[in-house]
């Protein structure tokens, strides 16, 4: 684009002058131009590099939008009081600042992608067929993720695949099966062309199992059930990929470079940084916890003989955290755990803890238990939090995983699970994550009918990626999101334990019903969920406004 301002010195000097031609044909010192850009391969690698742009956007708080996300499920919470709060609580409406960040982000990585995508005729016969060829796999990934973020979250969209002129701006949605289809089409197209691996050097570009990644998720997520495992099984036999033996190292600078990992948002200290540690962090360790995983979340998880706690002859009220699942505390920070060098508890009697920052440890005052913003549940998140971070919380370069083996592996069994084309490779699939070296749960033996199944994996998926991003869209896909997020949003009982196990139903979802002292824990806030409107988010209004023919989400 022209720079305007010099545009304007330009025609002032066509009234002093009488050949002022070649000034009108300049274009601008401090950017490339639309006009002259893409002339060579590092012009070509800059434009492709500029469309992961959009995956660093952070909403608010300094985090990646997946970072986030599952704030506004039934697993977590933002204490901040802000727009993703609302999203949580029901509340939200077209103004909110949140959608409307996400919106913008996404359509302006879209049209970086739009115009490399366009404009790549221009390197014919300058830039080999072969790199030209990767470059617009890369970009027409990007866009694809981009295109698959925003449908999930407000449905129909408008699905813009070239550069518009401001007359060519006004465009109304396109209905979502379009989309879908659009997006499977592409994210094939780029696979076709994207590399297997890179160097080190090119650690977290995108790549042949990426694009077939997302593209199982994009069909599982929309019924597409031979698509989704067909493109599952597809990254399966790419044989790159296997799943991290240590859990919770995966989600550490030890375990940046996993082969379980597909895709990530990369950081670097000097280009651009992350706050997850302070958002995530105990009060002691010098965080805010302000992101953080709710009770609902904690009791969900199975005992380690695989029965669900209110099932277990191995779970006791009294040591909760106890003969559990080993994801539970790799994911959460529970009390009675170290948690950044610190004994973690938040029992409110519990007046000093443990300082293990030293040798011999010993005892200090515990902020958990007095700080009036100390975690509103009593746990943290404890992915992403290391110790690496520990001198500059508010600036970590911990890669943030989009997408990871364990995914696609669940991936595939619910999609043939729910195609009712369940054989052993489903069972394969579901063990595999649950046999993990670091987790070793009870694997499932066979025999189980559709439901049985379909049980397994939903609850297997809230175990595996709690605090990635992830739970929003499964609950809205299996239409439970009017129930799992409907009335009190709890945390733990302050200063005391649940006097039994809830019940937990068929997708792992506690109900606190029959729990004698449930009326002692932590009223985090009341929820509402209408599910008439809130299966999808708001178009922001600004954008209906500026676009008549941009049709409102119903409700709002």
């Amino acid at each position: 684009m022209k720079n305007i301002g010099y545009k304007c010195v330009c025609l002032l000097v066509l009234f002093l002058s009488a050949s002022c031609e070649d000034y009108l044909e300049r274009y601008p010192l401090d950017r490339p131009s639309d006009q002259t850009f893409l002339t060579n391969q590092s012009e070509l690698e800059l434009a492709v590099n500029g469309c992961y742009r959009s995956l660093w956007y952070h909403p608010s708080d300094g985090m990646t939008a997946m970072a986030l996300l599952d704030a506004a499920s039934d697993i977590g919470w933002d204490r901040n009081g802000s727009h993703l709060q609302l999203l949580g609580k029901g509340s939200q409406d077209a103004n909110n600042n949140w959608t409307g960040g996400v919106w913008t982000a996404f359509y302006q990585g879209i049209g970086r992608c739009n115009f490399v995508l366009d404009n790549t005729d221009r390197l014919e016969g300058k830039v080999a067929p072969d790199v030209i060829a990767k470059a617009r796999a890369e970009v027409r990934f990007l866009r694809a993720y981009f295109y698959h973020q925003l449908s999930e979250y407000f449905g129909a969209v408008p699905l813009i695949t070239k550069s518009l002129s401001l007359k060519e701006s006004q465009v109304p949605k396109t209905d979502k099966n379009q989309v879908v289809d659009f997006l499977l089409t592409e994210l094939d197209e780029a696979a076709r062309d994207l590399p297997a691996t890179y160097s080190a050097s090119q650690f977290g570009k995108a790549t042949k199992g990426a694009a077939l990644a997302i593209k199982s998720r994009v069909a599982l997520y929309n019924g597409r059930w031979d698509v989704a495992a067909q493109s599952a099984k597809a990254v399966m036999d790419l044989n790159v990929y296997q799943l991290h033996p240590n859990y919770g190292e995966l989600f550490s600078y030890a375990g940046q470079t996993s082969k379980e990992i597909i895709f990530s948002v990369q950081y670097l200290k000097g280009v651009q940084t992350t706050t997850i540690p302070r958002n995530y962090l105990s009060r002691m360790a010098q965080g805010f916890s302000n992101k953080i995983p709710v009770q609902a979340l904690i009791d969900s998880y199975e005992a380690t003989d695989g029965l669900t706690i209110d099932k277990s002859p191995l779970y006791d009220p009294k040591n909760p955290f106890a003969n559990r699942d080993p994801r539970l505390g790799f994911t959460v920070a529970v009390p009675g755990s170290v948690f950044f060098n610190y004994q973690f508890e938040t029992h409110k009697d519990s007046l000093q803890v443990w300082d293990y920052n030293q040798t011999p440890a010993w005892r200090i005052a515990n902020t958990e238990a007095t700080h009036a913003f100390a975690t509103f549940s009593g746990y943290c998140w404890r992915k992403y939090t290391d110790m690496t971070d520990k001198v500059d919380v508010a600036n970590s370069e911990l890669n943030f995983i989009l997408a990871r083996y364990a995914e696609v592996l669940l991936n595939y069994a619910e999609a043939r699970i729910e195609a009712g084309q369940t054989d052993q490779s489903v069972y394969d699939a579901i063990n595999a994550v649950r046999g993990r070296q670091s987790v070793k749960m009870p694997l499932i033996t066979p025999g189980k009918s559709q439901e049985e199944l379909r049980s397994i994996v939903r609850k297997e998926r809230k175990y595996e990626l709690a605090g990635e991003g992830l739970r929003l869209f499964d609950i809205r896909r299996w239409r439970i999101a009017e129930q799992v997020m409907t009335g009190p949003l709890y945390g733990r009982i302050p200063n005391g334990l649940l006097a039994t196990a809830p019940v937990i139903d068929a997708n792992g979802t506690p109900s606190y019903v029959n729990v004698p002292n449930r009326g002692q824990m932590r009223l985090i806030e009341q929820r509402q969920f209408n599910p008439a409107r809130d299966y999808l988010w708001p178009i922001p209004q600004l954008e209906t406004e500026i676009n008549p023919q941009l049709e409102q989400n119903t409700g709002y």
